[in-house]
């Protein structure tokens, strides 16, 4: 049996995180926690949830940067995360099957570790 980590619904749920996080430092300066309830109905969707994130993501990293400091340098890692996130290949949006539980765990493990990172940038 392969490894949850391995699975695509985790994958979604990291790149949520990232992009969540982008999309909070640039506004606040700080990467904040998205509450379970918005999680959960992210992981309906996955494929459009991050497509309508990803059309901001450059615009937000800009800004972020340009905070400097932690910003800048959390930045920069969450950018590289987003990168790695998305499969080198077309995804179908019909071929997402839904597994809430999984896509959270792989959203909790990107928010831990940016928690870990840069403490004082979370909250």
């Amino acid at each position: 049996m392969g490894r949850v980590e391995d699975g695509m619904p985790y994958r979604w749920g990291q790149l949520y995180g990232a992009l969540v996080a982008m999309r909070s430092l640039a506004g606040t300066g700080r990467i904040v926690s998205v509450p379970a309830t918005r999680v959960t109905a992210a992981a309906d969707n996955p494929y459009n949830i991050c497509s309508g994130l990803l059309r901001d993501v450059g615009h937000q990293l800009l800004a972020a940067r340009e905070r400097g400091g932690a910003a800048a340098d959390a930045a920069a890692v969450i950018m590289d995360d987003i990168a790695r996130s998305i499969p080198p290949r077309r995804e179908s949006k019909n071929n997402v099957t839904p597994q809430a539980a999984v896509f959270s765990q792989g959203y909790e493990a990107r928010y831990a570790a940016y928690r870990k990172a840069w403490e004082s940038l979370t909250g």
